[in-house]
């Protein structure tokens, strides 16, 4: 047997490889202090509601020839150019889906915020002034579905494209928006403290809650807005092909399920989140219909914007440990 050595292509790891600065229970960043949802201070929505509704509809546009850069979003175009299948189907939202859900909504007698794309102005101003018109609450989308803020983009860069893209929608509607949603859910490491040095003040990034909690920035604190992924439309139909009507049936069992938390440990929110080119379609929309009707028929139920939400939680807040939680 030989006694020959064998050398690791790999060198050894510095002692100092697992050691965190923010380092703490349940931590590794300081971003937020961790905390249970139980423990945290009762919320109590206006008129005494258990469960407060946000129905968030993104309207969105891809580009025909996107860059990919610094990441390809989700949803966009995945065939060689030109993508007539996936672009024409994206345009399908903007052009005819987005009017069936609006006319959904006001069957419900549901208020919905819009996470629009800055572009979309632009692109689809009719449709700009109808959502002018309406009043509805309007989220900063960032200005495509083709401008990622991930690793890798300039800073400098992706703060002129926020301040772009809120200016946009500012001239747009008349009203600066005060929430962020970052396409497909992306961040760089700077987008937090970019947005809200533009003003934002909250954002529906991150999913690990269901309920808002305080995110700290170098230019102060954000508060972030539970925008579920579970239940969200294309993650639901396309992304994991499961059928329309059993999207509507996990809608009405979180309603069910959040509505009993809220009457035993205070308010909770249920989000919405919906997309005109998924959802608007002929064969789904009798579904979202009957989604929206059952949960508006709960007793307990608020339905309100995002920012409606946001405020009326963060006036019930102090000083105490709860703020952080």
């Amino acid at each position: 047997m030989s006694t020959q050595s064998v050398t690791s292509p790999h060198p050894p790891v510095d002692d100092g490889y697992l050691d965190y600065p923010a380092r703490r229970y349940g931590m590794d960043h300081d971003r937020y202090a961790w905390s249970m949802l139980t423990d945290r201070k009762p919320v109590v929505w206006p008129d005494g509601k258990k469960l407060a509704v946000w129905v968030n509809l993104s309207l969105e546009h891809f580009p025909l020839n996107p860059s990919g850069k610094p990441v390809k979003l989700p949803g966009g175009m995945s065939m060689p150019y030109p993508d007539l299948r996936h672009y024409t189907l994206r345009d399908y939202g903007n052009r005819v889906g987005v009017y069936r859900l609006l006319e959904a909504f006001d069957k419900a007698g549901v208020r919905p915020t819009l996470a629009i794309n800055a572009l979309l102005v632009e692109r689809y101003p009719q449709l700009a002034g109808l959502i002018r018109e309406r009043s509805n609450d309007v989220i900063a989308h960032s200005w495509s579905m083709d401008t990622a803020h991930a690793g890798g983009l300039d800073e400098v860069a992706e703060a002129e494209l926020i301040k772009r893209s809120i200016d946009t929608l500012t001239k747009a509607f008349g009203k600066t928006p005060s929430g962020w949603l970052s396409p497909g859910k992306l961040e760089s490491p700077n987008t937090p403290d970019l947005i809200k040095a533009a003003g934002i003040e909250y954002f529906c990034d991150w999913v690990n809650d269901d309920m808002p909690y305080v995110f700290q920035t170098k230019h102060g604190d954000l508060t972030a807005m539970p925008l579920s992924t579970e239940f969200e439309d294309r993650f639901v139909v396309v992304d994991n092909f499961q059928s329309e009507q059993s999207w509507a049936e996990q809608v009405m069992d979180a309603c069910d399920l959040l509505l009993a938390e809220a009457n035993e440990q205070g308010g909770r929110i249920l989000s919405i989140p919906l997309h005109a080119w998924v959802m608007g379609q002929p064969h789904r929309i009798k579904h979202v219909e009957a989604a929206l009707a059952y949960v508006m028929s709960k007793p307990g139920v608020w339905n309100a914007s995002a920012g409606e939400i946001c405020a009326a939680w963060r006036g019930q807040q102090t000083d105490d440990a709860n703020i952080n939680a």
